[in-house]
């Protein structure tokens, strides 16, 4: 992970708290400091909006031109149009200074896993356990048994199978398959997961574990 932040008791403060939490981190203040043909080895960058230079927004159209690699803006600023044409020329997502460690936190945990679905969305064809699960052709067969998928539970199952042996946000589901997070979504995200539990149930060595 890399950050560019311009002030250097904040980059301290972010660094630490990102390596207790056992992310690797490079720490620059000048993004014209290192060499931009590296930038493909991080899984996530850190942009500071403003930084001697260059500013974040000029960078991170420089960055897209090059790597494809997540970008999470840092900025004091609060204004709209900067955080709208921050988003428009490639960023993922933003955080405001000063900003709470949990919520730091939990937006880079986001967009890492959205980075490691896109990663694997090409994947088509899953063995797990006893199961053989083809995505394409939303066939799923367990033991002796197949299974023609309705479109949602072909997708919630092959999100769950990218994420097998992990924790699969909830929320990453419902803003994928059923494009929004409500009350109502959720609901019915919990009845798909009944019916794929329905469908798996046969296989000792696989289980769906809700975790609160």
């Amino acid at each position: 992970m890399k950050i560019y932040e311009t002030k250097l008791p904040k980059r301290k403060v972010v660094k630490n708290i990102l390596k207790k939490n056992n992310h690797e981190v490079d720490v620059y203040q000048n993004p014209l400091e290192i060499d931009n043909s590296k930038l493909s080895k991080y899984d996530l960058i850190l942009l500071d909006i403003m930084m001697p230079g260059i500013d974040g927004i000029s960078f991170c159209k420089d960055i897209r031109a090059k790597v494809d690699c997540p970008i999470l803006f840092l900025t004091a600023k609060t204004m709209e149009e900067d955080i709208v044409e921050g988003l428009l020329i490639g960023g993922d997502d933003y955080i405001t200074k000063p900003f709470d460690t949990e919520l730091l936190l939990y937006k880079i945990k986001a967009i890492l896993q959205r980075s490691a679905v896109l990663e694997n969305e090409d994947q088509e064809q899953f063995k797990i356990s006893n199961i053989f699960f083809d995505s394409m052709l939303r066939q799923l067969r367990v033991g002796d048994n197949e299974y023609k998928l309705s479109p949602k539970e072909n997708e919630l199952l092959k999100l769950l199978c990218i994420h097998r042996n992990d924790f699969m946000p909830r929320d990453l589901a419902l803003r994928k398959i059923w494009k929004k997070e409500n009350y109502f979504t959720a609901r019915s995200m919990d009845v798909y997961i009944a019916k794929l539990r329905k469908l798996l149930k046969d296989d000792e060595g696989l289980e769906i574990i809700n975790v609160h």
